[in-house]
């Protein structure tokens, strides 16, 4: 559990680059993420938002700069391992679900992973399955489920592990209009719930300026909007 007004992430003159360098997408980005703050990072495609959010989480590697997430550093393999089991929730645009497992079983792969008790990871995705709606669809497949309900079991899979800091690239981005906005309130409800830190990786303009604050990602770097 974070503290108060406690720093989840901190992004010093990030750099990263592919196609050997030839491809610069971020060049010196630089952030600050605290307990209880839901952060947009606010851009368009190919701005760099998903690249930092990815650098964060530990799915890519900085060139150079300074991270620190929940107290670890992801470019180092132990400490993304650590950080991704216990402390870090990842919502996708695509839900990156097993698509031949039930809802059940997909949520269960988080709590297995750190040897959770099989009657506390019972009672932990009941619960969550009751806050966003999918109680009545454990024991379906994913591939039978709408495209709103496998992002709602995406939320849960990202928060069965009690996470600190919440990580959504475009959650909303495959879903249409109506579909979407109830995903984003059903995010940002969650994450007021539990206290949790948020970096949103959006391109629309209406979920960036619903979040706490709004950081504008241009030309690889990042500024107050």
């Amino acid at each position: 559990m974070s503290e108060p007004g406690e720093i989840i992430v901190a992004v010093r003159d990030a750099w990263k680059a592919y196609d050997g360098g030839r491809v610069p997408v971020l060049q010196g980005a630089s952030l600050e993420v605290r307990a209880g703050e839901i952060v947009a990072l606010w851009g368009a495609s190919g701005s760099g938002k998903s690249t930092l959010l990815h650098l964060i989480g530990g799915l890519d590697i900085s060139e150079r700069g300074e991270l620190r997430v929940c107290g670890f550093d992801p470019r180092l393999e132990s400490d993304r391992l650590e950080l991704r089991r216990r402390h870090l929730g990842f919502v996708f645009q695509l839900h990156n679900l097993i698509a031949d497992l039930t809802v059940a079983e997909n949520l269960r792969v988080p709590a297995l992973a750190v040897g959770q008790p099989a009657a506390k990871t019972t009672a932990r995705l009941q619960l969550l399955a009751e806050q966003v709606g999918i109680a009545h669809r454990l024991d379906h497949r994913i591939q039978d489920l709408s495209g709103g309900e496998r992002q709602r079991v995406a939320i849960c899979r990202a928060l069965m592990n009690a996470p600190r800091l919440l990580l959504a690239d475009e959650p909303t981005g495959s879903l249409d209009e109506v579909t979407g906005e109830l995903i984003f309130s059903l995010l940002k409800e969650l994450a007021v719930s539990y206290g949790l830190a948020v970096v949103l990786a959006t391109h629309e303009r209406r979920f960036a300026e619903a979040c706490h604050r709004r950081l504008r990602v241009r030309d690889g770097k990042v500024f107050d909007s």
